[in-house]
């Protein structure tokens, strides 16, 4: 099972699951078929949301190849994925979010303190947290 700390995904293709990473020498990978000159440019590249199918294939080769999968881009190009091209856009997007995106949001937000509140007259400040 992926763990998105670790910015793994799980993706199926052709009926079987695969688990996705981008790791360094994934990104690394991506810099150098873009032609990119850094991991911001990479991240940059991919804020604008558009994406040519062969920049599909390379990021989703490289990251089975971060997963630990010996494919190759040829290899990728021939997979299937339930939804299509839109499928593939999917994943794309998931692979990309659990690599450069921010942590899941929370479930609920935390409960207020009695230190968040505002002061009635008079009362004194609640110490800052962690602090005697």
């Amino acid at each position: 099972m992926a763990n998105r700390h670790r910015g793994e995904i799980d993706a199926r293709f052709d009926g079987t699951t695969y688990q996705l990473c981008l790791t360094l020498g994934a990104l690394a990978e991506l810099e150098s078929a873009f032609g990119d000159a850094d991991m911001l440019a990479l991240a940059q590249r991919f804020e604008n949301g558009r994406l040519k199918s062969v920049d599909a294939v390379r990021i989703i080769g490289a990251g089975l190849r971060g997963g630990g999968h010996k494919i190759s881009d040829d290899e990728v190009a021939q997979l299937k994925v339930d939804g299509g091209a839109a499928g593939f856009v999917a994943i794309v997007a998931q692979l990309l979010h659990a690599t450069f995106g921010a942590a899941e949001p929370a479930a609920r937000p935390p409960a207020l303190s009695s230190a968040a509140l505002p002061l009635r007259e008079g009362a004194a400040p609640a110490p800052f947290p962690g602090t005697t």
